[in-house]
């Protein structure tokens, strides 16, 4: 690199001696240092340091552009550190950075266990409801938190979700003179609940967890009649086919059910909906699944409310397609994003098998009965059919 002004270092808890020899050089040439109170005082810094403003504020290090910088971070500032933050608004050769031992691997040397089976959180600034898609039996998860008070909280968060047998080591100060690591039973935690922590490890033991599959049950979501049900949800994410990375518009989404399972999936997005009851279940929903940083919820009519979105990979609209709507969304949409339409009545159906016509895709009717009482016996009763056209733009 061309004389980076910029350099990011990972700072652990044994200080300027666990530093290599850049970085110290490094330190030394730096008009101005910026961290946390605790990474100054590590480094021994005083009068060039500069703590970080809370919330953490990237600008303030563009503002020293062309001088000798250190921002100084936990461990590796490239795994939920301030690294990719600031990175992501400078060139190349602004910047350099040196790495220490990341709180997750040393976390994970204390208890001897392999790194890449272990799911690593950050929840210092997150809700516990990220953990719920990674809660299944036997999971080791390494998470950071703010405080022995979160360490508490996420105790007892555990335990009111049927995770309370889960092992739980609260690991503080890893690789300095003041390490500490204690194991306890989630259900039983009492530990400090105001000291600093900087992890909780867990190794989980309850119940099954959400599964992994497409259609959850309708039970988990809220909603007020108005949800795509369990198996033509399946059907339907099956058609949408998520991926990793991929944007969904839910058109019209009701509860936001097929929203959520998309995101589970990896991918993020914009719900829909035109009514403000379920725009407010649909948040309910996102909040209790965790991926409420994942979705976007536009409370409007389609397809006004659809202007001046980014471009999605792929739509799904679970009701109220009509002519205009879809003349206003089809042109909008890319080459190869895909199209899902659900219809339940006679004129929506007519319209699928009209753009089935004119734009080639699959059409499918799906007719579902569930065993239900009658009498002293049973019987099917009948939901009612839906039809699903599937295209590619």
């Amino acid at each position: 690199m061309n004389n980076p002004w910029l350099t990011i270092i990972g700072i652990g808890e044994d200080g300027l001696a666990g530093l290599s020899d850049a970085s110290r050089k490094a330190l030394g040439e730096a008009e101005v240092v910026f961290g946390g109170e605790r990474h100054l005082a590590l480094a021994g810094i005083t009068g060039r340091g500069r703590a970080w403003p809370v919330p953490f504020d990237a600008e303030i290090v563009l503002e020293c552009r062309g001088r000798p910088t250190v921002v100084l971070a936990s461990g590796d500032p490239f795994w939920h550190g301030a690294g990719g933050s600031l990175v992501e608004k400078l060139q190349a050769d602004e910047w350099i950075a040196y790495s220490a031992p990341s709180t997750f691997s040393l976390a994970a040397a204390r208890l001897g266990w392999r790194l890449e089976n272990v799911i690593c959180l950050g929840l210092h600034a997150a809700p516990f409801e990220r953990l719920l898609l990674h809660l299944v039996r036997d999971a080791r998860i390494i998470c950071l938190v703010r405080d022995g008070k979160a360490a508490s909280d996420l105790s007892s968060w555990l335990t009111e979700r049927g995770w309370g047998a889960s092992a739980m080591w609260t690991l503080s100060a890893l690789g300095g003179p003041r390490e500490s690591i204690t194991q306890h039973r989630a259900d039983n935690y009492a530990g400090d609940s105001h000291g600093s922590l900087v992890a909780v490890a867990l190794e989980a033991r309850g119940a099954q967890g959400i599964a992994r599959s497409s259609g959850l049950p309708d039970a988990l979501f809220v909603h007020d009649g108005q949800l795509t049900k369990r198996p033509v949800r399946a059907l339907a994410l099956s058609a949408l086919a998520p991926r990793p990375g991929e944007r969904l518009w839910d058109v019209g989404s009701g509860s936001g059910s097929i929203s959520i399972e998309w995101v589970l999936c990896g991918g993020t997005a914009i719900a829909v909906e035109a009514r403000a009851q379920r725009a407010a279940n649909i948040r309910s929903n996102a909040a209790g699944f965790g991926v409420t940083h994942r979705m976007t919820i536009i409370e409007g009519e389609a397809p006004g409310a659809l202007s001046d979105l980014a471009a999605p990979d792929a739509v799904f609209i679970g009701g109220g397609l009509d002519a205009d709507m879809f003349d206003a969304i089809w042109p909008r949409i890319a080459p190869g994003t895909r199209l899902v339409a659900h219809a339940v009545t006679l004129e929506t159906e007519a319209l699928l098998s009209d753009l089935r016509r004119r734009h080639g895709g699959e059409l499918m009717r799906l007719e579902i009965a569930q065993a239900e009482p009658l009498g002293r016996y049973r019987s099917w009763k009948a939901a009612r059919p839906i039809v699903q056209w599937s295209a590619i733009r």
